[in-house]
C-alpha cells in the first residue's frame, strides 16, 4: 500500500483463485447480469432488497456501469464472480461479491456476496471470500473485515463461520427485512492478523 489516498491504491480488477475468478464489472455486462439475476430472484428475494424482481438488460447495464464507476472511485469494490475455466479464463457468471460500506480512515470493509442457486453449496462463495480477505488485508491494509447478514440466513452465516469469521453479536431488531418486518442482524468479524 503506497498511499493513504484510496484513489492511489492499485486495486486489482481481477482476482484469481483455483476455482473462481473475481472481475471488476465492465460496461457491456448488463445483459448477462440481468439473465443471472432473473434466474436467481426466487433464491435471493428473501435476503436482497435489490432482488425483488427480475431486472431488464438496460437496468442491469446501468447497475454494472455504476459499480464500475464506484470501483474506480474506491467508494465500493464490487466484483462479478465467475467459475474459472481450465485455461484460466472466466467461465460462467455465478454471482457477485465485493468489499462494501468502506471506511478508509479505519480501514474497515464489509464483505457481501450472492450466488445463483444452481451454483450454491459448491464452495464458490467460500473461495471468493478468501480472495476478498487477501485483497483487504494484504493490499488495502484492512484492520477489520465484517460479514453482516440476517440472523435467519443460515447459509450466509455458514460461509462466515467457514471462512474464520467470529460472531461478535446479534443486533436485535436492527434492520427491516425485505418484507418490511424488523429483523436481527448477525455481525461476524475478522481482524488484521498480527
Amino acid at each position: 500500500m503506497s498511499s493513504d489516498d484510496p484513489l492511489l491504491i492499485d486495486v486489482p480488477p481481477l482476482l484469481a483463485g483455483e476455482q473462481v475468478l473475481l472481475q471488476m464489472p465492465q460496461a457491456g455486462g448488463g445483459a448477462e447480469l440481468a439473465v443471472v439475476v432473473a434466474q436467481s430472484v426466487a433464491h435471493l428475494r428473501p435476503w436482497m432488497i435489490w432482488a425483488q424482481q427480475a431486472p431488464t438488460a438496460e437496468s442491469a447495464e446501468l447497475v454494472v456501469r455504476r459499480m464500475h464507476a464506484d470501483f474506480l472511485a474506491r467508494r465500493d469494490l464490487s466484483y462479478q464472480l465467475y467459475a474459472r475455466r481450465e485455461d484460466g479464463r472466466p467461465g460462467r457468471l455465478l454471482g457477485g461479491c465485493g468489499l462494501h460500506r468502506i471506511d478508509w480512515a479505519v480501514r474497515r470493509f464489509e464483505i457481501g456476496y450472492w450466488i445463483r442457486p444452481e451454483a450454491a453449496g459448491r464452495g464458490h462463495v467460500t473461495a471468493a471470500v478468501g480472495l476478498l480477505q487477501r485483497l483487504a488485508f494484504d493490499t488495502l491494509g484492512a484492520r477489520r473485515l465484517e460479514i453482516r447478514c440476517d440472523a435467519r440466513n443460515l447459509r450466509s452465516r455458514a460461509v462466515a463461520e467457514r471462512c474464520g469469521f467470529e460472531l461478535e453479536g446479534i443486533l436485535r431488531l436492527h434492520s427491516l427485512g425485505v418484507d418490511g418486518m424488523p429483523r436481527d442482524t448477525c455481525v461476524y468479524a475478522r481482524l488484521r492478523p498480527v
